[in-house]
């Protein structure tokens, strides 16, 4: 998980742990790291200092992560190919630091990797339903049982909404940014 001290990083850690998979996340600081394995992650590393690619070759004993949850985008594409295991799979769910990369695409072929994406503002109001029924059905016993909890750094009031934005911008929180109305 890149950007595992995220809103969604921290809910994807959490989940994966309750799911029974082994999970590894990057984030920025090591204060963000620690928390991201608080949550559940086994090893997380911080981008800015340390090679995540070879961290966490390492702690697979060099076979690779079989998903790839990326937020980051072109700039990690290619590392992120480098981490997959054979019939690894990406989930690109943003593309915050670019949108375009270039592949191998015989490494594509050779590994058999799956490379796709998803976001829920282009999806209909039936699929949003059938996913939200399906999060009912196989994470909200999760919630319920306390196993997954919501992170909330901070809440401010709607009216306030410009301040909450300067903080997520700012990268520092750890979690959601919630606004109150």
């Amino acid at each position: 998980m890149h950007g595992g001290a995220s809103g969604i990083g921290t809910t994807a850690i959490q989940m994966a742990r309750a799911f029974g998979a082994r999970m590894f996340a990057t984030a920025g600081n090591d204060e963000k790291c620690a928390a991201c394995e608080r949550l559940g992650a086994e090893r997380a590393v911080n981008y800015k200092t340390d090679d995540f690619v070879a961290a966490f070759l390492s702690s697979t004993g060099a076979g690779g992560v079989d998903v790839i949850l990326d937020m980051v985008g072109a700039p990690y594409f290619n590392r992120n190919i480098d981490l997959l295991a054979q019939e690894g799979r990406l989930l690109q769910i943003a593309v915050l630091h670019g949108a375009k990369a270039e592949i191998d695409l015989v490494r594509l072929l050779r590994q058999r990797l799956t490379i796709t994406g998803s976001t829920l503002r282009s999806r209909t109001v039936e699929e949003k339903g059938a996913i939200a029924s399906a999060v009912e059905k196989t994470v909200w016993p999760l919630v319920e049982a306390g196993k997954i909890r919501p992170i909330v750094y901070a809440t401010f009031p709607l009216k306030q909404a410009a301040e909450a934005h300067r903080l997520m911008e700012s990268g520092s929180h750890i979690g959601k940014i919630v606004l109150t109305v």
